[in-house]
């Protein structure tokens, strides 16, 4: 009775504790339970509710068996001093049979040496360590076989490639999604040369009808020299080229450039300061005063170091 009651304890505290295994659990199941639907949840709920029943019943049937047989065994007290099936499964399996101490057997298994009287015993290994060390030789051939003859099995040099693969693709998602989310407050100058490089192919696409090939200007403003109307600074210019100018006839630009688009060109043109263009427009706005060309400087003075 005491060890069924012992066995129901030791269920209801594993019970307990499943919330908090779920809650710190990371593996991808608790994640998929978290994710079904009322229905799925409610036939979970019933398949809970009859494995339950059904290993309660199994566990009453054991604790009946055992009850049946400490009656016969009161009744027979032949069947008393028969061993159980866990006795014989130990004796067997786990313990194996002990050697009387200083008994004939223990004399036969001495071996023909000694050290200061010390003899030494010829036992043999317990059957627990001896099954354990029959396992672990049968896990060593199904290992070895499966992962170096037949080669189903990702060796470690297969496994961290394919983590670097992963890896890089979940970069590029993440650089993808930075890029998309590219706003006027968010914007950099963007000096490399492939994002100058879409910059000046968009600029001579869209904007040059109105502000020359060369910045120079026409319809629009002068983008060589120092004077903006709308500020001089990257954000300014992004803010610009996103939403327009309506009332001076610039059309915004968001509906039909990505983010990293309006960035490049607005990187580009932000490289026109200073530039000399072969009709440029009187200067408008307000001088602009601004470590702007600072990154611009850099780069031609690492050009002409390279």
């Amino acid at each position: 009775m005491k060890k069924f009651k012992s066995l129901i304890l030791f269920m209801a505290g594993f019970a307990t504790s499943l919330p908090t295994f779920a809650q710190t659990s990371d593996i991808s199941w608790v994640a998929k339970l978290q994710e079904m639907d009322g229905s799925q949840v409610t036939l979970l709920v019933i398949l809970a509710v009859v494995l339950g029943v059904i290993l309660l019943l199994l566990i009453l049937m054991i604790y009946l068996m055992s009850f049946m047989v400490s009656v016969f065994k009161k009744q027979n007290p032949d069947l008393a001093v028969q061993p159980t099936w866990w006795d014989e499964f130990k004796l067997k399996y786990i313990t194996g049979k002990m050697k009387p101490v200083g008994g004939k057997e223990e004399k036969d298994l001495m071996m023909d040496h000694s050290y200061d009287g010390i003899v030494e015993l010829d036992n043999h290994m317990p059957p627990w360590l001896a099954n354990v060390f029959y396992i672990t030789i049968a896990f060593g051939i199904i290992y070895f076989t499966y992962f170096t003859v037949l080669g189903l099995g990702k060796t470690q040099i297969e496994e961290y490639e394919e983590e670097l693969r992963i890896a890089a693709v979940d970069a590029e998602k993440r650089s993808a999604l930075a890029l998309t989310s590219i706003d006027e407050n968010t914007v950099v100058f963007d000096n490399s040369i492939e994002a100058l490089g879409s910059g000046k192919s968009i600029f001579e696409a869209n904007c040059a009808a109105c502000h020359a090939v060369d910045g120079g200007g026409g319809v629009g403003p002068n983008l060589t020299d120092e004077y903006w109307i709308h500020g001089g600074s990257i954000n300014d210019v992004f803010k610009v080229v996103k939403y327009g100018v309506v009332a001076k006839g610039m059309i915004p630009w968001e509906d039909q450039l990505s983010p990293e688009e309006m960035q490049n060109v607005s990187s580009y043109i932000l490289t026109l300061v200073g530039t000399t263009p072969a009709n440029p427009k009187a200067p408008e706005g307000e001088k602009f005063e601004s470590s702007a060309k600072e990154p611009l400087e850099a780069t031609a003075e690492e050009e002409t170091e390279s």
